[in-house]
């Protein structure tokens, strides 16, 4: 009985870290054209991207993952929600944006990214 106590306890920390703690790699360099997002795994790869204020940005859009939860991303701060269609580049054009910190998600916050504009 205690085994299987520790093993439920063990999957929730799991669950826990995997959607709350786990960061995946840090940024991508500055730019303002080109990046390729891909969404595969449960994550944004990458998950935060850097780029320049006042510009315009285009980025793309690799939806590897078939879950549903990972067929809209949503820029709330921008007020740009786009589908994504399965093992297809989607481009997404962002506005010039003033230095800050940009979430962007899935409906459910599951996946998660932040543009970081400088």
């Amino acid at each position: 009985m205690m085994f299987i106590n520790f093993i439920g306890l063990m999957v929730i920390g799991l669950i826990i870290w995997w959607f709350w703690l786990y960061k995946p790699p840090k940024t991508v360099g500055l730019s303002f054209e080109g990046i390729t997002v891909v969404i595969q795994n449960g994550v944004y790869q990458p998950s935060r991207i850097n780029v320049i204020a006042g510009k315009k940005t285009t980025l793309q859009f690799l939806r590897k993952d078939g879950s549903p939860c990972a067929a809209t991303v949503l820029f709330p701060e921008l007020e740009i929600s786009e589908e994504l269609p399965l093992e297809i580049n989607k481009s997404i054009a962002l506005p010039p944006m003033l230095p800050g910190e940009y979430p962007f998600h899935c409906p459910m916050k599951m996946y998660s990214g932040t543009l970081i504009v400088e």
